[in-house]
């Protein structure tokens, strides 16, 4: 499934900084962030949780990040 992550990208950039410093709370390569973040392999449940703990993710936002499709 396809989903537009610019929500997510954009949350990252508001909240942490940078994709690199997002990456590495979570536990994964930058490249592994990159591929999620561009459809090519999906989030797992934890990474999902954590991220909406991270970012502080309103339902709205959780929503919108990872059931709105493109």
């Amino acid at each position: 499934m396809a989903y537009n992550h610019n929500k997510l990208r954009g949350k990252i950039k508001e909240v942490i900084g940078s994709e690199v410093e997002f990456a590495k709370l979570l536990g994964i390569s930058q490249t592994t962030l990159s591929a999620k973040l561009n459809n090519k392999v999906d989030f797992t449940r934890t990474e999902i949780l954590r991220i909406t703990e991270k970012l502080k993710l309103s339902q709205e936002e959780f929503y919108d990040v990872f059931f709105l499709k493109n």
